[in-house]
Protein backbone atom coordinates (compact mmCIF):
# COMPACT_ATOMS: atom_id res chain seq x y z
CA UNK A 1 0.00 0.00 0.00
CA UNK A 2 0.91 3.42 -0.60
CA UNK A 3 1.41 5.96 1.84
CA UNK A 4 0.56 10.03 1.66
CA UNK A 5 3.06 11.53 3.81
CA UNK A 6 2.66 15.88 3.75
CA UNK A 7 5.62 17.46 3.77
CA UNK A 8 6.35 20.85 4.87
CA UNK A 9 9.93 21.96 4.59
CA UNK A 10 9.62 25.58 6.21
CA UNK A 11 12.45 27.89 6.85
CA UNK A 12 15.50 28.57 6.61
CA UNK A 13 17.90 25.50 6.42
CA UNK A 14 13.87 23.39 7.49
CA UNK A 15 14.44 23.81 3.59
CA UNK A 16 17.48 22.26 3.02
CA UNK A 17 17.74 19.44 5.30
CA UNK A 18 14.06 18.15 4.49
CA UNK A 19 15.09 18.06 0.50
CA UNK A 20 17.80 15.41 1.75
CA UNK A 21 15.31 13.46 3.87
CA UNK A 22 12.61 13.56 0.59
CA UNK A 23 15.74 11.98 -1.79
CA UNK A 24 15.93 9.43 1.12
CA UNK A 25 12.30 8.04 0.93
CA UNK A 26 12.11 8.40 -2.79
CA UNK A 27 14.76 5.91 -2.92
CA UNK A 28 13.07 3.86 -0.64
CA UNK A 29 9.65 3.97 -2.79
CA UNK A 30 5.97 3.16 -1.47
CA UNK A 31 5.36 6.63 -0.49
CA UNK A 32 3.28 9.59 -2.07
CA UNK A 33 4.91 12.84 -1.00
CA UNK A 34 3.17 15.91 -1.22
CA UNK A 35 4.91 19.43 -0.59
CA UNK A 36 2.41 22.48 1.05
CA UNK A 37 4.35 26.07 0.77
CA UNK A 38 3.20 26.90 4.57
CA UNK A 39 6.54 28.76 5.95
CA UNK A 40 7.51 32.49 6.74
CA UNK A 41 7.68 33.32 2.94
CA UNK A 42 4.22 32.05 2.28
CA UNK A 43 2.79 34.08 5.31
CA UNK A 44 4.72 37.24 4.20
CA UNK A 45 3.08 37.18 0.73
CA UNK A 46 -0.36 35.93 1.53
CA UNK A 47 -0.86 36.73 5.37
CA UNK A 48 -2.06 33.39 5.85
CA UNK A 49 0.05 31.04 8.33
CA UNK A 50 -2.16 27.76 7.76
CA UNK A 51 -5.53 28.27 5.68
CA UNK A 52 -8.24 27.35 6.43
CA UNK A 53 -8.73 23.82 6.88
CA UNK A 54 -5.40 23.23 6.68
CA UNK A 55 -5.32 20.55 10.11
CA UNK A 56 -7.94 19.02 8.44
CA UNK A 57 -6.11 18.48 5.45
CA UNK A 58 -3.00 16.90 7.27
CA UNK A 59 -5.64 14.90 8.97
CA UNK A 60 -6.06 13.33 5.66
CA UNK A 61 -2.22 11.88 5.08
CA UNK A 62 -0.43 8.97 6.81
CA UNK A 63 2.03 11.45 8.03
CA UNK A 64 3.53 14.87 8.34
CA UNK A 65 7.37 15.35 7.74
CA UNK A 66 8.02 18.99 8.70
CA UNK A 67 11.11 21.03 9.07
CA UNK A 68 12.11 23.81 11.04
CA UNK A 69 10.18 26.93 11.28
CA UNK A 70 11.18 30.39 12.70
CA UNK A 71 12.00 33.83 10.62
CA UNK A 72 13.53 36.71 12.01
CA UNK A 73 10.91 38.86 9.41
CA UNK A 74 8.44 37.34 11.77
CA UNK A 75 9.13 38.75 15.08
CA UNK A 76 6.53 37.07 16.82
CA UNK A 77 7.00 33.60 14.62
CA UNK A 78 3.04 33.76 14.43
CA UNK A 79 3.22 31.10 11.46
CA UNK A 80 5.55 28.76 13.36
CA UNK A 81 3.11 28.59 16.51
CA UNK A 82 0.56 28.27 14.16
CA UNK A 83 1.91 25.44 11.82
CA UNK A 84 3.66 23.53 14.26
CA UNK A 85 2.27 24.04 17.61
CA UNK A 86 -0.99 24.70 16.14
CA UNK A 87 -0.62 21.42 14.36
CA UNK A 88 0.56 19.49 18.01
CA UNK A 89 -2.48 20.41 19.47
CA UNK A 90 -5.30 20.08 16.95
CA UNK A 91 -4.22 16.65 15.78
CA UNK A 92 -3.80 15.90 19.53
CA UNK A 93 0.04 14.51 19.34
CA UNK A 94 0.27 13.96 22.68
CA UNK A 95 3.74 11.71 22.51
CA UNK A 96 7.03 13.65 21.43
CA UNK A 97 9.51 10.69 21.19
CA UNK A 98 13.01 11.50 21.21
CA UNK A 99 15.71 8.11 20.63
CA UNK A 100 18.68 9.44 21.96
CA UNK A 101 21.54 7.18 20.13
CA UNK A 102 25.13 7.79 19.77
CA UNK A 103 26.19 6.51 16.16
CA UNK A 104 30.35 7.17 16.16
CA UNK A 105 32.16 7.23 19.70
CA UNK A 106 34.04 10.10 18.52
CA UNK A 107 30.94 12.21 18.44
CA UNK A 108 30.12 11.85 22.23
CA UNK A 109 31.85 14.85 24.29
CA UNK A 110 31.77 13.06 27.27
CA UNK A 111 35.08 11.26 28.65
CA UNK A 112 35.28 8.12 28.05
CA UNK A 113 31.68 7.54 26.86
CA UNK A 114 30.61 5.20 23.95
CA UNK A 115 28.06 4.29 22.06
CA UNK A 116 26.92 1.47 24.70
CA UNK A 117 26.29 4.05 27.12
CA UNK A 118 24.39 6.74 24.68
CA UNK A 119 20.83 4.87 24.14
CA UNK A 120 17.45 5.47 25.70
CA UNK A 121 15.25 7.48 24.69
CA UNK A 122 12.76 10.38 26.20
CA UNK A 123 9.32 11.05 26.05
CA UNK A 124 7.86 14.45 26.44
CA UNK A 125 4.38 14.95 26.99
CA UNK A 126 3.43 17.13 23.80
CA UNK A 127 0.21 19.06 24.70
CA UNK A 128 0.22 20.41 28.09
CA UNK A 129 2.01 22.03 30.80
CA UNK A 130 3.87 25.67 30.41
CA UNK A 131 3.22 25.26 26.35
CA UNK A 132 -0.51 25.74 26.67
CA UNK A 133 -0.45 29.28 26.65
CA UNK A 134 -2.57 29.57 29.71
CA UNK A 135 -1.15 33.22 31.32
CA UNK A 136 -1.29 36.79 30.80
CA UNK A 137 0.60 40.04 31.27
CA UNK A 138 -0.56 42.97 33.28
CA UNK A 139 0.34 46.54 33.40
CA UNK A 140 2.85 45.33 30.04
CA UNK A 141 6.03 47.97 29.16
CA UNK A 142 5.80 49.47 32.65
CA UNK A 143 7.52 48.75 36.08
CA UNK A 144 4.85 47.54 37.69
CA UNK A 145 4.36 44.26 34.95
CA UNK A 146 3.06 41.51 35.62
CA UNK A 147 3.60 38.10 33.35
CA UNK A 148 1.66 34.74 34.55
CA UNK A 149 2.38 31.75 32.91
CA UNK A 150 -0.07 28.80 34.25
CA UNK A 151 1.07 24.91 33.88
CA UNK A 152 -1.73 22.61 32.74
CA UNK A 153 -1.44 18.85 33.92
CA UNK A 154 -4.51 16.84 33.67
CA UNK A 155 -5.19 12.92 34.96
CA UNK A 156 -5.69 12.08 31.17
CA UNK A 157 -2.61 13.88 29.90
CA UNK A 158 -0.44 12.40 32.32
CA UNK A 159 -1.81 8.73 32.49
CA UNK A 160 -1.99 8.62 28.62
CA UNK A 161 2.03 9.50 28.09
CA UNK A 162 3.33 8.03 30.93
CA UNK A 163 1.15 4.64 29.63
CA UNK A 164 3.11 5.00 26.44
CA UNK A 165 6.22 4.99 27.69
CA UNK A 166 5.62 1.60 30.22
CA UNK A 167 4.40 -0.07 26.90
CA UNK A 168 6.94 1.17 24.70
CA UNK A 169 9.64 -0.20 26.75
CA UNK A 170 7.53 -3.91 27.72
CA UNK A 171 7.60 -4.28 23.79
CA UNK A 172 11.10 -3.87 23.27
CA UNK A 173 12.13 -5.52 26.39
CA UNK A 174 13.85 -2.47 28.30
CA UNK A 175 13.74 -2.80 31.84
CA UNK A 176 13.55 0.66 33.35
CA UNK A 177 11.14 3.40 33.35
CA UNK A 178 12.40 6.64 34.89
CA UNK A 179 10.00 9.47 35.31
CA UNK A 180 10.86 13.21 36.00
CA UNK A 181 9.52 16.18 37.75
CA UNK A 182 10.22 19.01 39.85
CA UNK A 183 7.57 17.57 42.62
CA UNK A 184 9.60 18.98 45.84
CA UNK A 185 8.92 22.55 44.64
CA UNK A 186 5.75 21.89 42.11
CA UNK A 187 3.58 20.35 44.96
CA UNK A 188 0.18 20.68 43.08
CA UNK A 189 1.10 20.08 39.10
CA UNK A 190 3.78 17.01 39.91
CA UNK A 191 1.76 15.34 42.93
CA UNK A 192 -0.45 14.56 40.16
CA UNK A 193 2.51 13.19 38.18
CA UNK A 194 3.54 10.84 41.41
CA UNK A 195 0.23 9.59 41.56
CA UNK A 196 0.44 8.37 38.08
CA UNK A 197 3.30 7.10 37.83
CA UNK A 198 2.99 4.73 41.18
CA UNK A 199 0.06 3.60 40.29
CA UNK A 200 0.71 2.83 36.44
CA UNK A 201 4.02 1.26 38.14
CA UNK A 202 2.37 -1.48 40.03
CA UNK A 203 0.87 -2.86 36.60
CA UNK A 204 4.34 -3.50 34.85
CA UNK A 205 6.18 -5.67 37.55
CA UNK A 206 8.74 -6.61 34.95
CA UNK A 207 10.12 -3.01 34.72
CA UNK A 208 12.08 -0.95 37.09
CA UNK A 209 10.55 2.30 38.08
CA UNK A 210 12.24 4.89 39.08
CA UNK A 211 11.69 8.58 40.38
CA UNK A 212 13.71 11.52 39.60
CA UNK A 213 13.68 15.70 40.10
CA UNK A 214 14.77 17.24 36.52
CA UNK A 215 17.85 18.84 37.94
CA UNK A 216 19.23 15.74 39.08
CA UNK A 217 18.43 13.85 36.27
CA UNK A 218 19.95 16.24 34.10
CA UNK A 219 22.95 15.55 36.01
CA UNK A 220 23.06 11.83 35.77
CA UNK A 221 22.57 12.37 31.94
CA UNK A 222 25.72 14.37 31.79
CA UNK A 223 27.79 11.36 34.51
CA UNK A 224 25.94 8.50 33.54
CA UNK A 225 23.63 8.10 30.52
CA UNK A 226 24.26 4.55 30.60
CA UNK A 227 21.65 4.47 33.65
CA UNK A 228 18.73 5.09 31.12
CA UNK A 229 16.66 3.08 28.65
CA UNK A 230 12.96 5.45 29.09
CA UNK A 231 12.14 8.51 30.59
CA UNK A 232 9.08 10.12 30.66
CA UNK A 233 8.82 14.04 31.75
CA UNK A 234 6.54 17.01 31.04
CA UNK A 235 6.69 19.29 28.41
CA UNK A 236 9.16 21.71 29.51
CA UNK A 237 11.76 19.70 31.18
CA UNK A 238 10.90 17.31 27.88
CA UNK A 239 11.92 20.20 25.65
CA UNK A 240 15.22 20.83 28.07
CA UNK A 241 16.70 17.54 28.79
CA UNK A 242 16.43 16.39 25.23
CA UNK A 243 18.45 18.72 23.74
CA UNK A 244 21.03 17.37 25.91
CA UNK A 245 20.28 14.12 24.61
CA UNK A 246 21.26 15.90 21.08
CA UNK A 247 24.47 16.90 22.56
CA UNK A 248 25.43 13.26 23.50
CA UNK A 249 24.90 12.29 20.56
CA UNK A 250 26.75 14.65 18.63
CA UNK A 251 24.92 17.31 18.12
CA UNK A 252 21.06 18.50 17.24
CA UNK A 253 21.96 18.00 13.61
CA UNK A 254 21.68 14.70 14.69
CA UNK A 255 18.67 14.45 16.12
CA UNK A 256 15.15 12.98 15.53
CA UNK A 257 11.48 13.40 16.72
CA UNK A 258 7.91 12.43 16.36
CA UNK A 259 4.73 14.08 17.45
CA UNK A 260 2.60 11.17 17.97
CA UNK A 261 -0.71 10.05 18.37
CA UNK A 262 -0.77 6.13 17.89
CA UNK A 263 -3.06 5.18 15.32
CA UNK A 264 -3.56 8.54 13.32
CA UNK A 265 -1.86 11.02 11.46
CA UNK A 266 1.62 11.86 13.53
CA UNK A 267 4.09 14.76 12.73
CA UNK A 268 8.11 13.96 11.91
CA UNK A 269 10.79 16.68 12.43
CA UNK A 270 14.59 16.83 13.23
CA UNK A 271 15.13 19.49 16.44
CA UNK A 272 17.53 21.83 15.17
CA UNK A 273 16.24 24.98 14.71
CA UNK A 274 15.87 26.66 11.25
CA UNK A 275 19.16 28.72 11.68
CA UNK A 276 18.28 31.78 8.76
CA UNK A 277 22.25 32.79 8.97
CA UNK A 278 23.32 29.27 7.50
CA UNK A 279 20.34 28.94 5.13
CA UNK A 280 21.35 28.59 1.42
CA UNK A 281 25.08 27.67 2.18
CA UNK A 282 24.92 24.52 2.03
CA UNK A 283 26.50 23.48 5.61
CA UNK A 284 23.54 22.32 7.61
CA UNK A 285 23.37 18.39 8.70
CA UNK A 286 20.61 16.65 7.23
CA UNK A 287 21.09 13.79 9.56
CA UNK A 288 18.66 14.22 11.81
CA UNK A 289 15.87 15.04 9.26
CA UNK A 290 16.62 11.74 7.58
CA UNK A 291 16.36 9.81 10.83
CA UNK A 292 13.20 11.79 11.52
CA UNK A 293 11.76 9.87 7.88
CA UNK A 294 13.49 6.71 9.54
CA UNK A 295 10.93 7.36 12.49
CA UNK A 296 8.07 8.08 10.76
CA UNK A 297 7.89 4.83 8.86
CA UNK A 298 8.69 2.55 11.92
CA UNK A 299 5.80 3.85 12.87
CA UNK A 300 3.72 3.54 10.20
CA UNK A 301 4.67 0.29 10.11
CA UNK A 302 7.68 -0.24 7.39
CA UNK A 303 9.99 -1.45 10.68
CA UNK A 304 12.16 -2.91 7.33
CA UNK A 305 12.79 0.43 5.56
CA UNK A 306 13.28 2.56 8.86
CA UNK A 307 16.37 0.00 9.81
CA UNK A 308 17.84 0.30 5.96
CA UNK A 309 17.69 4.42 6.47
CA UNK A 310 19.33 3.97 10.26
CA UNK A 311 21.67 1.47 8.89
CA UNK A 312 23.11 3.53 6.06
CA UNK A 313 23.12 6.71 8.20
CA UNK A 314 25.65 4.66 10.46
CA UNK A 315 27.37 3.70 7.36
CA UNK A 316 28.15 7.08 6.47
CA UNK A 317 29.17 8.60 9.49
CA UNK A 318 31.21 5.50 10.46
CA UNK A 319 33.41 6.74 6.68
CA UNK A 320 32.98 10.03 7.62
CA UNK A 321 31.07 10.89 4.61
CA UNK A 322 28.89 13.85 6.76
CA UNK A 323 28.75 17.56 6.91
CA UNK A 324 31.40 19.93 9.27
CA UNK A 325 29.98 19.84 12.37
CA UNK A 326 30.66 16.11 13.12
CA UNK A 327 33.53 15.58 11.48
CA UNK A 328 33.20 15.40 7.60
CA UNK A 329 33.65 17.68 5.15
CA UNK A 330 30.92 17.55 2.95
CA UNK A 331 27.72 19.69 2.09
CA UNK A 332 24.20 19.32 3.21
CA UNK A 333 23.74 17.97 -0.43
CA UNK A 334 26.07 15.31 -0.62
CA UNK A 335 25.47 14.19 2.86
CA UNK A 336 22.00 13.17 1.67
CA UNK A 337 23.97 11.76 -1.87
CA UNK A 338 26.15 9.79 0.50
CA UNK A 339 23.34 7.94 2.06
CA UNK A 340 20.81 7.63 -0.95
CA UNK A 341 24.07 5.84 -2.41
CA UNK A 342 24.35 3.38 0.72
CA UNK A 343 20.61 2.57 0.11
CA UNK A 344 21.42 0.82 -3.57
Amino acid sequence: MTLRVAVIPGDGIGVEVIAQATRVLEAIGGLDLEAFPWSADHYLATGTTIPAGGYDTLRSFDAILIGALGDPRVPDNRHARDILLGTRFELDLYVNYRPVRLLDDRLCPLKNRTRRDVNFVVFRENTEGLYVGAGGRLRAGTEEEIAIQHEVNTYRGVHRIVRYAFDFAKARGLRKVCMADKSNAMTHGHALWQRVFTQLAREYPDITATHLYIDALAMLLVQSPDQFDVIVTNNLFGDIITDIGGALQGGLGMAASGNIHPGRTSMFEPVHGSAPPLAGKNIANPIGAILSAALMLETLGRADAARRIERAVEEAVHAGETTRDVGGSLGTREAGAAIVKRLG
